[in-house]
């Protein structure tokens, strides 16, 4: 394409920094870019159900529920991309209050994950220790009744989510993935994987997640949106995070949830959703530095996320490849 320019005036601005020097061409942008994603940096999170068929997600197109056979399938195709993780979500044929399928020998979670591990031994498989999918109300854990209200009884969870978290090591999952929010299921967790004899599987906090509104498709799609109420009683408030603070850690919320006891300095913390808490994922990497500890960061980008992505392509706002990797690099920028 040719482009007739008008005479160039001869004016000369008196700078002495010019940063479009290295914006010039693309050779020069890629050499000083900071962040540079590859596949073997994702997360593939799959929704495993206990029949035969693969059942699409309406609220997220593209995506489906798989079952076991049809999971190790995509595992494969998802190897050959380079995508060496995945993190499983199951969705049970049962449901009662206790979410006993969580951590049966024979739940959904424990049998993909030994079929996927028996045909991919290469794959990192990530199980999701969460009792939402399984209890036939849609909560996070048994239900008690404070205060009249009826909430989630945090110390039976506990419990629960242990015997979960073994139940999945035990079935050969590589990293458990408490996702509850309940108090103190880090160190109830870790202390059972210990005993257990799994003192090598890692625990991979949601060490902050937010109740948001962001989560509608990935709830319909693991089956767990609560029958009544919502999580707002154990999950985090996104717009309170800065006015409260852990009594004795002088932390907002979001950061003391990262830095509660139990946790052990190697495991990764996971914080959901990235979009609209960003911030959080610095703040808590600038705290591990002043304590001299490092470990890997995870931003969750699923859901609400993408699908924002997804409705503005359906109105032919954009092409889906650059705005969907936009969100991807500044979740990297903030250090996962």
């Amino acid at each position: 394409m040719t482009i007739s320019l008008p005479p160039r005036p001869d004016v000369r601005a008196d700078l002495t920094d010019r940063p479009r020097r290295t914006r010039r061409t693309p050779a020069l942008r890629s050499l000083t870019r900071e962040i540079s994603l590859s596949a073997a940096q994702f997360i593939y999170p799959m929704f495993i159900h206990e029949g035969q068929d693969e059942q699409p997600i309406a609220s997220m197109p593209g995506v489906s529920r798989y079952s076991v056979a049809g999971a190790v399938a995509r595992v494969g195709e998802a190897l050959s991309l380079g995508v060496n993780t995945v993190v499983l979500f199951g969705i049970p044929n049962s449901k009662d209050a206790q979410g006993t399928q969580a951590y049966a020998d024979q739940g959904i979670v424990q049998v993909a994950t030994r079929a996927i591990k028996a045909a991919h031994p290469g794959v990192s498989v990530i199980a999701d220790t969460c009792l939402c999918e399984y209890t036939d109300h849609g909560h996070c854990g048994p239900l008690c009744e404070i205060g009249g209200e009826v909430t989630v009884d945090n110390d039976a969870a506990l419990e629960l989510l242990a015997h979960t978290a073994v139940s999945q090591a035990r079935a050969g999952a590589d990293i458990v993935a408490p996702s509850a929010m309940m108090d103190g299921q880090i160190g109830a967790i870790r202390t059972a994987l210990d005993a257990a004899g799994f003192t090598h599987v890692p625990v991979m906090s949601y060490a902050v997640k937010y109740a948001s509104a962001y989560y509608g498709p990935f709830r319909d799609a693991a089956g767990s949106t609560p029958s009544f109420g919502n999580r707002g009683g154990y999950q985090m408030d996104p717009a309170g995070g800065q006015a409260r603070r852990r009594a004795g850690r002088g932390l907002p919320d979001g950061q003391a949830g990262a830095a509660l006891p139990g946790r052990d300095p190697g495991d990764p913390r996971r914080l959901r959703p990235a979009s609209g808490g960003l911030q959080r994922v610095g703040r808590v990497r600038d705290g591990q530095g002043r304590r001299g500890r490092w470990h890997a960061r995870r931003a969750a980008h699923r859901a609400g996320d993408p699908d924002l992505v997804q409705a503005r392509r359906g109105r032919r706002h954009h092409d889906l490849p650059r705005p969907g990797r936009r969100p991807l690099a500044a979740r990297g920028r903030t250090g996962p």
